[in-house]
């Protein structure tokens, strides 16, 4: 029978939802309180004919079902593009991932040296049971390469201590590095294990729309219009609100949807909790108004080409300037930019809602990025002709030391709200990547089509493993190998 089910939020995992449930024929309305683009952190904006990514999003994913769908909706426009990074300290660029070789020639004879005796200090005296990021890190890489290459850019990036920083980000995104295996990698070709695995920043290459990620969500919305889907644009949700097993949506403008037999959201938990009638208790409540978030901004600089540099990004981990990553759009996707002869640069700044940084003029942050980037030596002032500012609020979910408990608790009470399903990263508290988001999505599509609870969305990424290396597509969400995606709950 066909369901009726409220979206909140059009990104990717909204819009995952919205497709397949379309494609089953349910009744869907989506709520996006952007006025103008879906997509959410993954959409494309414009400024005069130049299109720009918001973070950087590589399309590549192990999930066979994500891989098919991103080829569904886009097909021949994407591309395949080439991986290249590196990381920018004490005035030299260093490969990313690390290259263990040319990082110890780049770092001195002196600093190399001990740099290694830190390593076999932390292989000798590790820290037993880490719960912080510093205290992880140090026992894969040594104190001294903790503080060169990962201290000062975790920190920009959360505005926090790393001391403060749960030891499951390091464990999502860095699980299977260490300098040991940074020389074992430099000297032999990685092969995939006896699991299939492999590092996952060996991946070499990616695909990617050619006008940027927002181009995949904007073709999405039309197909899931043309089915029969209604996306609602300028239309954030105000509150939620259950009776008699219905759920009801009442938007910032006053309106009132009803009768829904599922509600999907991806908007940030911490609002979300908030806003569900009958109301949650105060402990719920209090978990979820503690919750963090980071915010950046991107400053968008238009440059004649110099050919500076061609990285798709550049982590900067020298305190000196407040940037923290530059991205090249071109190298992204050449069709990002309208003219040849012309290069667009992203600088990313991360801070919180409303600081300093947050509420400088527009004016105010393109003169700081023209002055940075020249300091970092990646193009001339006079280059720059022209720039944009892109503010991103909520961007990460901050896994702070309490936020696990903070979450769990939440999990918990929503069981006692019927037909109410947190997806993607704001959604679930969780630092997904955007296959991540669209696979707790595409789940809670395949319960709801089935009428009960075939899949426990929570398993999705639950190893705290960031998994973007190995053979694309390789993986049936349905399934599963190991813990990579969710396996069927127990009757």
């Amino acid at each position: 029978m066909s369901k009726r089910v409220a979206i909140i939020g059009a990104g990717p995992a909204g819009l995952t939802a919205a497709y397949l449930l379309g494609k089953e024929n349910q009744e869907v309305i989506v709520f996006e309180k952007d006025p103008v683009y879906v997509g959410g952190i993954s959409r494309t904006e414009s400024y005069k004919g130049y299109h720009f990514d918001i973070g950087g999003h590589r399309f590549f994913s192990k999930s066979k079902e994500v891989e098919d769908f991103w080829t569904e909706i886009l097909g021949d426009e994407m591309l395949e593009r080439p991986r290249s990074s590196r990381i920018y300290y004490n005035k030299k660029f260093f490969s990313y991932p690390l290259v263990a070789f040319e990082a110890l020639k780049k770092l001195g004879i002196i600093e190399s040296a001990l740099c290694v005796l830190s390593y076999i200090k932390a292989k000798i005296f590790p820290k037993k049971n880490p719960q912080n990021f510093e205290d992880w890190v140090v026992n894969q890489f040594g104190q001294r390469l903790f503080n060169i290459f990962f201290k000062t850019y975790t920190e920009k990036v959360w505005g926090i201590p790393c001391k403060e920083i749960s030891a499951d980000w390091a464990a999502q995104r860095i699980k299977g590095l260490s300098l040991s295996s940074a020389i074992w990698n430099a000297l032999f070709k990685p092969r995939p294990s006896h699991k299939g695995a492999v590092i996952k920043t060996l991946i070499d290459s990616f695909r990617y729309p050619k006008q940027g990620p927002g181009l995949m969500w904007e073709r999405c919305t039309e197909k899931c219009i043309a089915m029969g889907v209604q996306v609602k644009m300028n239309s954030g949700v105000k509150d939620i609100s259950l009776n008699n097993h219905k759920w009801t949506v009442q938007t910032e403008d006053g309106n009132m949807y009803s009768d829904f037999d599922y509600v999907l959201s991806s908007a940030p938990m911490r609002e979300l909790i908030q806003s569900v009638k009958p109301c949650f208790n105060n402990e719920v409540l209090n978990n979820a108004s503690q919750l963090g978030y980071r915010d950046f901004l991107t400053v968008v600089l238009i440059c004649k080409d110099e050919d500076a540099f061609s990285d798709n990004w550049i982590y900067i981990h020298d305190p000196s300037v407040k940037v923290g990553r530059i991205q090249n759009f071109k190298s992204w996707s050449p069709y990002m930019v309208p003219d040849p002869e012309m290069a667009c640069y992203g600088l990313e700044y991360f801070c919180f809602e409303g600081d300093g940084l947050w509420t400088s003029s527009d004016a105010d942050l393109i003169a700081l990025a023209t002055s940075e980037i020249a300091q970092i030596g990646l193009t001339n002032p006079g280059a720059v002709v022209d720039g944009y500012v892109v503010r991103q609020p909520k961007a990460y979910p901050v896994y702070d030391q309490d936020y696990k408990e903070r979450v769990n608790a939440i999990r918990e009470a929503i069981k006692e709200y019927p037909g109410l399903y947190l997806v993607g990263r704001n959604g679930m508290h969780k630092y997904n990547n955007q296959d991540h988001s669209m696979m707790t999505a595409m789940l809670a599509a395949k319960n709801i089509v089935a009428g009960k609870e075939v899949y426990d969305l929570w398993e999705v990424n639950e190893d705290a493993e960031y998994h973007e290396g190995g053979n694309r597509g390789a993986e049936d969400l349905a399934k599963p190998v190991g813990r990579l995606v969710p396996t069927r709950v127990k009757d």
